[in-house]
Order: C-alpha cells, then sequence, then structure tokens
C-alpha cells in the first residue's frame, strides 16, 4: 500500500515537472525531435487506422500523426502540456488525460501505438506495457523510442566524484528491455540502440536543457534541496574531463528504438 501510494506520488511529481515545461518544451526538445523522425519508417503504410500517441506532450508528432491517420488521440499525464496540445493542434485529435498505466480505452481498440522518448518515465515498465498491449488489436504494433543505460554518462561521472545522492535517472538496461517487452502478449521484432551526442556551451546549458524537457525528477533523491555552489563546482570542474577541443561540452543519449507486435493468443 505504502508503495503504491509512493508510485502514485511520483507520477504526481512527474505530471507537473513536464507541465511546467509546456511552453518552453518544444524550443528544449533537439532530442524529441531526432528520434521522433527516426521512428517514421516504421509507421504503418495504411491510413484507416485508430492511433494511440502515449505520452503526447505538446502534441508536435500527434499533430503530425493526425495528417496521415482516421483517428488519432494523444494520452498524456500533464493537464498543461494536454491544453497547450489543444490550443496549438489539429482540432480532430482526441485528448485524454491519463496515466500510461491505467489507459482508459477498451480491450483491442488501439491498430497501433506511437510513444516518443516516454517510456523511461514508466515505473513500474511492465504494468505499463500490459496496459499498452491489452489495448492493442492483435497483430497491433507498438512504436517507441527511450533511452538506455549509457545516457548522461559524463553527468553521472562528474557527480559520482563529488557526492553519492542520485542527480540524473538510472534508466533500464537493453537486457531489461527485451526481457520486459519479450512477454506471452508481444514480441520485440526489430530494435535498435544508438549514441546521440548533444554538444553544449556549458553544463548550465545542459542543466537548463533538462528542466526544459521536465527531466529532472528523481524519486530515489536524497538531498531534495539544490545541490551546494561548492557541490556544483566541483561538478563542473570533472565535467571539464569530457570537454571537446573546441571547448564544447558533450552530453551522450543512449537512444534505444523498438517495434513490438502484440501477438494472437
Amino acid at each position: 500500500m505504502v508503495q503504491t501510494e509512493q508510485t502514485n506520488a511520483d507520477r504526481v511529481k512527474i505530471a507537473k515537472s513536464f507541465g511546467s515545461a509546456s511552453k518552453s518544451y518544444d524550443v528544449s526538445a533537439r532530442l524529441q525531435r531526432f528520434s521522433g523522425k527516426h521512428l517514421m519508417p516504421w509507421l504503418p503504410n495504411r491510413h484507416d487506422l485508430t492511433v494511440l500517441d502515449l505520452g503526447s506532450g505538446t502534441g508536435f508528432f500527434t499533430d503530425l500523426l493526425a495528417g496521415s491517420y482516421e483517428q488519432v488521440i494523444g494520452l498524456d499525464i500533464s493537464t498543461k502540456m494536454l491544453n497547450f496540445a489543444k490550443e496549438h493542434r489539429n482540432k480532430k485529435i482526441i485528448w485524454l488525460e491519463a496515466d500510461a498505466h491505467d489507459i482508459p480505452l477498451k480491450d483491442n481498440s488501439i491498430d497501433f501505438i506511437y510513444s516518443n522518448l516516454v517510456i523511461q518515465w514508466f515505473e513500474p515498465l511492465d504494468e505499463a506495457i500490459t496496459e499498452m498491449l491489452r489495448v492493442l488489436k492483435p497483430g497491433g504494433l507498438l512504436i517507441f523510442t527511450t533511452l538506455v543505460d549509457g545516457t548522461l554518462h559524463e553527468l553521472k561521472s562528474s557527480w559520482r566524484q563529488v557526492d553519492d545522492d542520485q542527480h540524473v535517472i538510472d534508466f533500464k538496461t537493453v537486457t531489461e528491455l527485451n526481457t520486459l517487452f519479450n512477454n506471452d502478449n508481444g514480441k520485440l521484432v526489430e530494435q535498435k540502440c544508438q549514441d546521440i551526442i548533444l554538444e553544449y556551451q556549458n553544463v548550465i546549458h545542459l542543466a537548463r536543457e533538462l528542466k526544459g524537457l521536465g527531466a529532472n525528477h528523481l524519486a530515489q533523491k536524497k538531498n531534495r534541496g539544490l545541490s551546494g555552489k561548492d557541490k556544483w563546482f566541483k561538478m563542473t570542474e570533472h565535467y571539464k574531463d569530457f570537454l571537446e577541443p573546441s571547448g564544447i561540452y558533450p552530453a551522450t543519449y543512449r537512444l534505444f528504438s523498438g517495434l513490438v507486435v502484440k501477438l494472437n493468443n
């Protein structure tokens, strides 16, 4: 019971974190743009389909999907994100405020699910996967990107030399994703993994972009206050070990792309 209450509280915090970033999100979302376009070759060619954009955010890609498919549903946990999307996106899109662990749609009602850089926030992930497969029609597809272990290793390494607190989310490994997505109801039929290196002017630039993405909620963080100036300075000094010759600060994002099919059981 305590664990469930804590999990629900974490989801509320995540929703607020992304909601506060709703207006700046599209400006900050360089990685989301790249990863979302990376999924386009996997999209079905048929147009008479019902599509769920799971974790639709500001609706940027939901809008693109609405130009190609008969019915598109955008689902997000953040009220502010949804309000932004409703105001700026295609009026025929259906918007749902809901949790991925409790999708308010009927069994076997969706032809394919599109989910771009969202499932890393789903905890526990196995419950969300069960829900995704439940709403998919037999033979339906889940097309997704997420971040895996190795992401932001420069930032993790730099903080590790300062203290033992958690400053960066722990991402799942490729092996863990394969175990979770290959089950009695689904099969991970295609996958790709690649490192995307984004460049930053300084560590503050990186921190601001992470905050602009709403990616600054850490359920396991011990110290809830701001990191002290001394600690921040020490971390940035250690980050200089990764500096490129041009003086640019790199940050690695290990991007995993997957194509899952719901089995005909």
